[in-house]
């Protein structure tokens, strides 16, 4: 039984190959923009790899490249096969490269979709990455003079001012960790004594935050040491003054930033993958249409197109049957077929050398 056959004439694979030819350069265009796209968040995630425990995000665009360029390759070449199949003598050189061809067309389907799928899948290890991360950032944030630290200061103070966040979850993260660098603090002052011995680990914490915590949009200088003491700013209650420092903590802020890229390149995935499958089944068509016509002889008569020769079951056997028939073929113990040849080979020698009986 031939799955969804359909009649063919001249002017129909004319207007197929041409059609095809046009979706195939779309096709091209959309994965140049998918591997623009991967490459831009993969920058993007490059230079937030400091506050980020693990990089188990970058599959994503990982994928996105990859598949962005094997998409400009194969429709490339579904290009060039719809220009030749209008020539009976140069279409069949590309029959050999189509057996691979549709495969590989149908995995980049199968890897953009499972782009959309992980894109919503990781968000929360990119919540848990980024939690981690910016913990490690703040706690080592007053690390100037530590090598492979000294930047952390820089990371964590340009991250608050380009997101308009504070902390991990919140301004309040500031409070539990010693920010301030041991270098810049006078052990002979009375308040620091008093701050480190309160404290069970010797550290010297404060209520207060960094500089970039501060929101440049509040009317009211910036508060940034005794936030949690009403007595040390006129005019101020702790518990229900509008503070001016941002609210929104950076892994809040760098979650929505990254899913916001990522969903951005939804549409254009599925867009690419219903151009994808579009030209598949337009090839396969194409395809079977025009080798009907090269088995006919006549260029100018009908020719049937069809997605499958036989039914889906019924493919599925013979593909089952050739897979097989190539797994043990490689399966040949190749000591075993030499000691056979050189059995036969032995024997037509005895059989050689035997004297022929007269006649």
């Amino acid at each position: 039984m031939v799955l969804l056959k359909i009649k063919f004439t001249q002017q129909r694979r004319v207007h197929l190959a041409q059609g095809l030819w046009l979706l195939s350069w779309t096709a091209v265009i959309w994965g140049a923009i998918i591997f623009c796209l991967g490459v831009y968040l993969k920058m993007e995630l490059l230079r937030r790899d400091e506050v980020m425990d693990n990089t188990e995000i970058h599959v994503v665009p990982n994928i996105l490249i990859i598949v962005g360029l094997a998409s400009i390759g194969t429709n490339w070449v579904a290009s060039c096969v719809c220009q030749d199949s209008l020539d009976a003598t140069r279409f069949p050189r590309w029959k050999v490269l189509l057996l691979g061809w549709f495969p590989v067309a149908a995995v980049l389907c199968c890897l953009l979709i499972s782009v959309v799928v992980l894109s919503f899948a990781l968000q929360g290890r990119l919540e848990e990455s980024l939690k981690v991360g910016l913990r490690n950032g703040i706690r080592f944030y007053k690390d100037t003079d530590v090598p492979g630290r000294c930047y952390q200061k820089e990371t964590i103070d340009r991250l608050q001012m380009e997101f308009r966040c504070c902390g991990n979850n919140n301004f309040k993260d500031w409070f539990e960790v010693q920010w301030v660098s041991s270098r810049y603090l006078n052990f002979t002052s009375k308040d620091v004594k008093d701050r480190i011995r309160s404290n069970v680990d010797g550290r010297y914490l404060l209520d207060g935050v960094p500089f970039s915590c501060c929101n440049p949009s509040s009317p009211r200088p910036c508060l940034r040491y005794t936030l949690t003491d009403n007595n040390a700013h006129f005019n101020y209650e702790y518990q229900s003054e509008e503070l001016n420092l941002y609210s929104r903590g950076c892994r809040q802020a760098l979650t929505d930033y990254y899913m916001e890229l990522m969903n951005s390149t939804g549409p254009g995935v599925l867009s690419v993958i219903l151009i994808q499958m579009s030209v598949i089944l337009g090839m396969r068509y194409l395809q079977t249409a025009v080798e009907g016509i090269m088995a006919l002889e006549d260029p100018e008569g009908e020719s049937d197109g069809f997605l499958l020769e036989k039914g889906v079951k019924e493919t599925m056997e013979d593909l089952k049957v050739k897979a097989l028939i190539m797994l043990q073929f490689r399966l040949v113990d190749p000591i075993a077929t030499e000691g056979s040849s050189e059995d036969a080979d032995l024997e037509k020698a005895e059989k050689e050398a035997s004297p022929t009986p007269a006649s």
